[in-house]
């Protein structure tokens, strides 16, 4: 008896498991973060509109891979021109992440604003000496 056989065994066994309710679920925590994302004042707005369009790179994937399934019987990674399409929306909503997290762009509130005055408070005067 071989030490490895158990693990090929369960190894086999989770190949033959369907991904897509993960991939569904998957969909719960990302969610989360975003609402967690859009209420933290100092998270970068840019950055949070970069996650957003990571949903609409999912959506595209999907109606893309259903295109490719329906019009060219083949799988989305399989019909170059659909796959490239959607995966300039991965690069698209990544290019967006990282201009909202560069330095200089992280900054929550206007220049002036001091979150711990009350709405409405007088700007601060400055000494013209």
């Amino acid at each position: 008896m071989s030490i490895g056989l158990p693990w090929a065994r369960w190894l086999e066994q989770l190949g033959g498991v369907d991904p897509a309710p993960f991939f569904v679920l998957s969909l719960l925590p990302y969610l989360a973060f975003l609402w967690w994302a859009g209420r933290v004042r100092a998270f970068p707005r840019l950055a949070l509109q970069g996650f957003r369009l990571t949903l609409l790179f999912v959506a595209v994937t999907i109606g893309a891979a259903v295109l490719a399934q329906v019009n060219y019987g083949r799988q989305l990674a399989d019909v170059d021109p659909l796959h490239g399409g959607a995966e300039a929306f991965l690069t698209l909503s990544n290019l967006v992440v990282l201009l909202g997290f560069r330095p200089g762009e992280t900054q929550a509130d206007p220049p002036g604003d001091d979150p711990s005055k009350g709405p409405g408070s007088p700007p601060e005067l400055s000494d013209p000496r």
